[in-house]
């Protein structure tokens, strides 16, 4: 049985590990929420976030866009959004976007590194999106790259970024 197998009978028996600490609800036009239930936690600061599956590129690779609304309480002294919550979009966006991919069925993973490149400020008072893209998968890793970016068709650039998830292991089903 291969990764793939499992995958599929992992989320297609016993569900999504994911819905364990995540409240998913269809918001509309291919939009899913993506909080969690503990609200109490890191990401409650940040949510909510909305993620969706968007065309995948050229040559194939499957892409996300994880959504927040930056608000007052995101802001630094320049009034644009911190800097430290652009990170958190973009570690989050890594785990919603697996998860938009089926990656994550199996349970919780873990971030092994991020780089992030800033080219501009977020704008306070609107959307905030990542757009991530699925690099490459192995058994235990996911390569990943995206962008922080806001407005019509995403013209204004925040950041850019990279990520590699190290995947829960996986057993094999019993015989």
């Amino acid at each position: 049985m291969t990764t793939g197998d499992l995958r599929t009978k992992a989320a297609g028996e016993i569900g999504s590990r994911a819905d364990i600490f995540f409240e998913s609800a269809d918001l509309g036009g291919g939009w899913v929420s993506w909080n969690l239930k503990d609200g109490s936690r890191f990401n409650g600061f940040i949510e909510p976030l909305q993620v969706r599956r968007e065309a995948p590129t050229a040559d194939g690779r499957p892409v996300a866009r994880v959504r927040m609304l930056a608000e007052h309480r995101h802001s630094n002294l320049s009034n644009h959004v911190h800097g430290a919550v652009t990170l958190a979009l973009m570690d989050i966006s890594l785990f919603a976007a697996c998860n938009q991919f089926g990656l994550m069925g199996m349970g919780p993973a873990v971030t092994l590194d991020l780089s992030a490149q800033f080219t501009g400020g977020g704008r306070v008072g609107e959307p905030l999106d990542a757009l991530v893209e699925l690099l490459r998968e192995t058994r235990r890793l996911v390569f990943l790259r995206g962008l922080i970016v806001q407005g019509a068709d995403d013209a204004h650039m925040v950041a850019s970024f990279t990520g590699t998830i190290r995947k829960p292991g996986v057993k094999p089903p019993a015989a």
